[in-house]
């Protein structure tokens, strides 16, 4: 079992392994931890907050969140950071408490990361409609691609869904890659989305 002490930052959004986040961070606590994660190439936790704002008062995460790290950053104004984050490794948080700062911190336990595993062939027709969603979406898009990986289509698939946060989290969640490719593609196939 890999434990590790990071900050958490708790979200109205979710990250997911390789997937990119931007934040606009101008919180002193978050600006402090941010600092902190440059200068030491360090991460911090991304979760979806359960209960509270992102805003003041520390809000009460979901137990399960994404490795974050800052790749790129600029502060177009003083006091204001933007960053955009990349998703790592997947953790549960064991225990959690607030530093005197504000920040909440957590000892956590990574889970360990999904095989690359090839797409079933039942499901092989999301390969080709995520290459058209991330061509549109032009440099956001996560990159490198992994078309051929189960694991990242699932994920990639979960970041453009039109489905709640909520959803998204027990997505995350999830330990098996089948079950949520099938997940994706009967939502796209209720929707009529999946071409015969």
């Amino acid at each position: 079992m890999s434990l590790r002490t990071i900050p958490l930052f708790p979200l109205q959004a979710v990250l997911f392994p390789e997937g990119r986040l931007p934040l606009r961070i101008f919180e002193q606590r978050y600006m402090d931890m941010a600092k902190t994660c440059l200068r030491e190439g360090s991460p911090f936790g991304v979760c979806l907050i359960a209960s509270g704002q992102e805003v003041g008062k520390p809000a009460v995460p979901h137990p399960v969140g994404t490795l974050a790290s800052i790749a790129e950053w600029d502060m177009p104004q003083l006091g204001v950071l933007q960053v955009v984050a990349r998703g790592g490794e997947r953790f549960r948080i064991l225990r959690r408490w607030v530093e005197a700062s504000g920040l909440a911190m957590g000892e956590v336990e990574l889970l360990a990361p999904e095989a690359t595993a090839k797409i079933p062939q039942q499901f092989a027709r999301l390969v080709p409609m995520l290459r058209a969603v991330l061509e549109d979406m032009g440099n956001a898009a996560p990159t490198p691609p992994r078309f051929f990986d189960a694991a990242w289509v699932g994920f990639r698939w979960c970041e453009v869904l039109p489905i709640p946060d909520v959803a998204r989290q027990k997505l995350l969640e999830l330990e098996d890659v089948e079950s949520r490719l099938e997940i994706v593609f009967r939502f796209l196939d209720s929707k009529g989305l999946i071409p015969e």
